[in-house]
């Protein structure tokens, strides 16, 4: 039983805590077999050794002098990265009420002195084999999750390139304008796990000109009203597509879809809403979309200075943009610009990303360089 536990490949290492020595080479005597063993004859030192060696399960005294045994545990199960250890206690004690507090501060067992080799061998080895399955429990599920993240963030980047399939000119246009969506979300107050949902939802917010004829969306002249209705359905189509998911993620990615062509005073499309019906998530990517769209150079139109474009989101403000957005959005110039000045490095170096939930690390813009 005890070799199929700690076999050839792997002897998982037990770190035995008592200030007495003859109890420690007991024990020593019965576990070094089958696994490696480490001892400290305190409880300091056990909780340095802890910081430097991780063990695969901890033998504990309780009565020792300075830090007892409960006291050790205490501070082991306050510590994430040390909390998963499995400690038993081992003790001449048989109270019921130190059992139990035992057991509350997070102690998987107890075994009583004078200890019998066949019940400590019988008990550790149990406990070493449900760490063990934990752990790869714990291991399959981070990878399955890992791999699970993967496929999202390959599904966002495809439903945003499929959006922006036809139109070579917009370089980064849906990763800045995403970059700059979580920059403003974080500035009025989102979470930053909201924000970063925002980030990961807006690239996708013209996937409904997946639906556009050619003819329509690349049509290097004004649109009509029939051809312009067709453009404008692309929200709705966006919509339709991305709402088959029920998840938080496309939920949102379908919300900006739709709405993120309305406008504050109600003269957007699709459906004419207005100030605070319009979802916030929308607000935030619409302000950012065409602040954006400003900046670029397209092949019928020059790229706007910063100062242009920040001085059209203000003089839009109550017209086009949330007021309040536009006031925080004003607020944090410096992280705009050094969000633009960031993704504008990948353009520079022609490198395309898949799917960025960051913001620089730093902004280190002066105050009038938007001037």
């Amino acid at each position: 039983m005890i070799e199929s536990t700690a076999n050839a490949q792997h002897r998982f290492s037990i770190l035995i805590v008592d200030d007495e020595p003859a109890n420690i080479d007991i024990l020593s005597g019965i576990l070094s077999p089958y696994y490696d063993v480490k001892v400290a004859p305190s409880g300091v030192v056990a909780l340095k050794i802890v910081e430097k060696h991780t063990p695969d399960l901890i033998l504990l005294d309780i009565m020792m002098p300075g830090i007892n045994g409960f006291d050790v545990c205490k501070k082991l199960k306050s510590d994430k990265n040390l909390s998963q250890i499995p400690v038993i206690f081992v003790t001449a004690l048989v109270q019921g009420e130190d059992e139990e507090k035992g057991f509350e501060l997070g102690a998987v067992d107890y075994i009583t002195k004078p200890v019998s080799p066949a019940i400590t061998l019988a008990r550790v080895n149990t406990q070493i084999k449900l760490a063990h399955q934990m752990r790869s429990t714990e291991n399959l599920v981070q990878s399955r999750t890992s791999e699970l993240e993967k496929s999202q963030q390959s599904a966002i980047s495809m439903l945003a390139a499929a959006g922006h399939y036809n139109d070579t000119d917009t370089g980064h246009h849906i990763w800045r304008m995403a970059a700059y969506s979580k920059c403003l979300a974080l500035a009025h107050g989102w979470s930053y796990e909201r924000a970063t949902l925002l980030a990961q939802a807006a690239p996708m917010h013209d996937t409904g000109k997946i639906g556009i004829p050619d003819n329509i969306l690349k049509a290097p002249r004004r649109l009509d009203d029939i051809e312009l209705d067709i453009m404008r359905s692309h929200a709705s189509i966006g919509y339709q597509i991305l709402s088959q998911s029920d998840t938080p993620l496309f939920q949102l990615a379908a919300e900006v879809a739709l709405c993120h062509h309305e406008k504050w005073d109600g003269t957007g499309y699709p459906n004419g809403l207005s100030g605070n019906d319009i979802p916030e998530s929308a607000r935030i990517v619409a302000l950012a979309d065409v602040f954006d769209a400003l900046t670029m150079k397209r092949p019928y139109k020059k790229a706007w200075s910063v100062k242009e474009a920040f001085d059209y989101i203000e003089m839009n403000s109550g017209k086009h943009f949330d007021p309040n957005l536009v006031q925080c959005f004003l607020s944090v110039k410096k992280d705009i610009l050094a969000t633009k000045a960031y993704w504008l490095t990948f353009e520079d170096k022609n490198i395309v990303p898949t799917i960025h939930n960051f913001l620089p690390r730093s902004c280190h813009v002066k105050d009038n360089e938007y001037d």
